[in-house]
């Protein structure tokens, strides 16, 4: 689950990391009345939306005025921002953060983030803050320093203090790290983040180490331990079909084909995507109805992923495990007749009670095509939804 950034720097305080001093404001004349309260005469105006390089995008505004804090919190309520991480939709801007401006001398890169290769916490860090770290890891892989954390012992002061050195930090610059990234580590382990990037960590014309950004996304299988994190989901900024299938416990993704997928099980799921495209298909999405898959469910699948109306055929790959095939058969009848599909149906089952299954869409009198394997099941979803389309 991801936060915004007004959500993430208010956890950050509370773990002792400095931040700028900001407000969050929902129109206009809010904007201005943050900056007011905020005092000085540099501020910036930034929308808030779960998506990096908003600055490229014209989504942070540096103004010198109230009426220049208006214009450009004006410009960005209510309209939707398109950065490279939002795909041409964008994203909807429905929150501004108002910040008091900083005196900016370095800027630095900083993240905690998981190494799954090795199964530990790794701690990134760049002296190339305020860039991309994929184009910093890419075109100047020297600029990018890392260390990663033993569970055991958690992560060191000598860890601290050699990433450090390595970022060019001096003196009382060196503790200052050293306590922000020792709190960002205490951070990530108590509230169960995936991800926490600080870009950039700057340091000010007074020798300050401030977080002038920052991004937390906190591991959605977690949120049962963390029912305050949870609260501050923000729906509008999740795809409106994704949000609906985990209204019903369904794991989906929007995607760009128009064969439409229905697995129970991730890797099922993806291997169905892989034979889709071995054979020149395109998926329209990633959907996981589950081990325990019911009628109901598979109602509920079918009615999202016909709401994308771009698919022309839909591929189910079910094997019968835990779930029995003939229930699955079930809610397939149910929801073609009641959910009125138009487009091809190829249905591909096997384990528990699967020919007893396979006989019961026989007997529907429905349009289903029934497929003997998974490849068979590919090809002839490709060749209806071409033939559809």
């Amino acid at each position: 689950m991801n936060l915004h950034e007004y959500q993430a720097k208010k956890i950050l305080a509370s773990y002792g990391i400095p931040v700028p001093e900001g407000r969050v404001a929902a129109s206009a004349e809010e904007a201005v009345a943050a900056a007011k309260a905020l005092g000085g005469s540099v501020w910036v105006v930034k929308a808030q939306v779960h998506a990096g390089g908003r600055g490229k995008a014209g989504g942070v505004k540096l103004t010198r005025s109230a009426d220049e804090v208006r214009a450009a919190a004006a410009a960005m309520l209510g309209q939707r921002l398109v950065t490279k991480q939002t795909g041409a939709a964008g994203l909807p801007i429905e929150r501004v953060y108002v910040e008091a401006g900083s005196d900016i001398a370095r800027e630095l890169y900083l993240s905690l983030t998981l190494n799954r290769e090795r199964g530990r916490i790794a701690v990134v860090a760049s002296a190339a803050g305020g860039m991309d770290i994929e184009e910093v890891a890419a075109k100047t892989p020297e600029q990018i320093l890392s260390v990663t954390v033993h569970p055991a012992t958690g992560l060191q002061p000598f860890q601290c203090r050699q990433l450090a050195f390595g970022l060019g930090l001096t003196g009382k610059q060196i503790e200052q790290f050293q306590s922000i990234l020792l709190g960002l580590y205490r951070l990530y382990s108590e509230r169960d983040a995936s991800l926490i990037e600080i870009n950039p960590l700057i340091i000010t014309k007074s020798g300050r180490l401030v977080a002038l950004d920052a991004k937390l996304d906190i591991e959605a299988n977690a949120l049962f331990r963390h029912k305050d994190m949870a609260a501050l989901r923000d729906p509008g900024q999740e795809d409106p079909m994704e949000r609906r299938a985990s209204e019903h416990d369904l794991n989906y993704v929007s995607l760009d084909g128009i064969i439409a997928c229905m697995v129970n099980g991730a890797g099922l799921a993806m291997a169905t995507m892989d034979l889709i495209k071995l054979h020149g298909g395109q998926h329209a999405n990633f959907l996981d109805v589950g081990g325990g898959a019911t009628s109901e469910r598979v109602t509920a699948a079918f009615e999202l992923i016909l709401s994308n109306p771009n698919v022309r055929a839909i591929l189910i790959n079910i094997f019968g495990g835990i779930v029995r095939c003939d229930l699955i058969a079930d809610g397939i009848v149910n929801a073609v007749k009641n959910v009125g599909v138009k487009v091809p149906v190829v249905v591909r089952l096997e384990g528990t009670n699967a020919a007893a299954a396979r006989e019961q869409l026989a007997k529907s009198g429905l349009a289903i095509i029934a497929a003997s394997d998974l490849t068979d099941a590919a090809r002839k979803a490709i060749a209806s939804a071409r033939k559809a389309a």
